[in-house]
């Protein structure tokens, strides 16, 4: 099997004003067809090859990717570019399928966990493109028109924002076929093209919110921490281990304390959103409401121990191994290895498939401790409390 993704630099940070949710709508409205392709034909064709496909709109970028047997690759990529590049946008169906957007976010909107998380990030970056939901809002989408539409695909599908990446089987004649596609006829971009909201400077806002959510059922407390730009490797591998270290997997020290140990948590745990402009560490432990200062407590006592104690070497050498096997579980199939390489190409990262994991051995623990651990600390972060909202009579 192969997987041909096609990536653009068109996720919603490029939206300028009055084009939020654009981006994802686009998604949506370049499956209705192409200029070639009827409403549905593509879908059609590809499964007529033994193929699949999907797609999915991120604040930076957005990719469409198909995972078809070798031997009709040549088929399978014509079929691609021809929907991506070319899309018909017809009113018909950009009406019919903003209605189908637009309840996603009605969807979106009823789910009190998304609010919470969509609320930090507003908190977070404020104004900036990422603290505002990739979906859009309602009243922008309403407002949007098949040539807004077009003028946003044609500003941004252009040459020097589009990267194809190809993995597994690889067709011996790959190159001449995209050589000679539609892929390496794309226009480059005008100098004097309008610029995107994206370019401006991510500022991270510390501070402290309190809340109460309609229908939540348990408390929540979030805290988030800026985090190096995505190009910065290196850093972002080493959050990875930090977070590794204090919340994953029993024996990790957030939950071997606040769940394990004082049993005050339903679930504790630490991700990372990694962007092009900046990131984030965002802890999330789930309680109910009377332990949410317990565990608020807890989680700024263990924060604090590193101000004067490094991990130990067991600690990093397990939180290692964890990200180190992440990384390689993660590349295992071909539409997880051809997702990896099309990000890190289309931001001109493009390496070898296991670069990101010699950063590993950077990372001690007195180097951890110092440019990482230390830093997550309670004054420096955002902290968002959740409670359920109270009913009244």
């Amino acid at each position: 099997m192969t997987c041909l993704d096609l990536w653009c630099r068109a996720g919603s940070f490029t939206e300028v004003a009055t084009e939020e949710g654009l981006a994802h709508f686009l998604e949506h409205m370049v499956f209705k067809g192409s200029r070639f392709l009827a409403e549905g034909q593509f879908d059609l064709e590809i499964e007529a090859l033994g193929g699949s496909s999907n797609a999915a709109t991120g604040f930076d970028d957005v990719h469409f990717y198909v995972l078809v047997p070798t031997k009709v690759v040549p088929q399978a990529l014509e079929l691609l570019l021809d929907l991506v590049l070319d899309p018909s946008l017809c009113p018909e169906a950009f009406s019919t399928e903003r209605e189908v957007v637009l309840e996603e976010i009605a969807q979106y909107h009823d789910q009190p966990e998304e609010q919470i998380f969509q609320k930090l990030l507003r908190t977070c970056w404020g104004e900036h493109c990422y603290g505002r939901p990739i979906l859009g809002f309602k009243e922008s989408l309403q407002a949007n028109t098949p040539e807004q539409m077009r003028g946003f695909h044609e500003r941004l599908y252009k040459a020097e924002n589009c990267c194809l990446a190809i993995a597994g089987s690889i067709p011996k004649e790959i190159e001449d076929l995209v050589e000679n596609s539609r892929l390496a006829a794309l226009p480059r971009i005008n100098s004097q093209a309008i610029t995107a909201d994206g370019t401006q400077n991510l500022f991270f806002k510390k501070g402290r919110i309190e809340l109460e959510i309609p229908r939540l059922e348990s408390a929540r407390l979030l805290m988030a921490w800026p985090i190096s730009p995505a190009k910065e490797q290196s850093m972002v591998i080493g959050a990875d281990i930090a977070t590794s270290l204090l919340a994953e997997g029993r024996r990790s020290r957030l939950v071997q304390r606040l769940r394990e140990d004082l049993k005050i948590v339903e679930s504790i745990d630490m991700e990372i959103t990694s962007l092009e402009k900046g990131g984030l560490i965002v802890l999330e432990a789930c309680c109910l409401e009377e332990q949410l200062k317990p565990v608020e407590k807890e989680v700024q006592k263990t924060m604090q121990s590193f101000l004067y104690e490094a991990p130990s070497s067991k600690e990093l050498e397990r939180a290692s191994q964890l990200v180190r096997n992440g990384f390689y579980f993660h590349l295992e199939a071909p539409g997880q290895v051809a997702g990896f390489a099309g990000s890190q190409a289309l931001w001109g990262r493009s390496q070898n498939l296991l670069e990101p994991v010699k950063h590993i051995s950077k990372w001690g623990s007195a180097e951890l401790q110092q440019e990482i651990l230390s830093l997550l600390q309670p004054e420096t972060s955002c902290t968002l409390i959740a409670r359920p909202q109270r009913q009244f009579k």
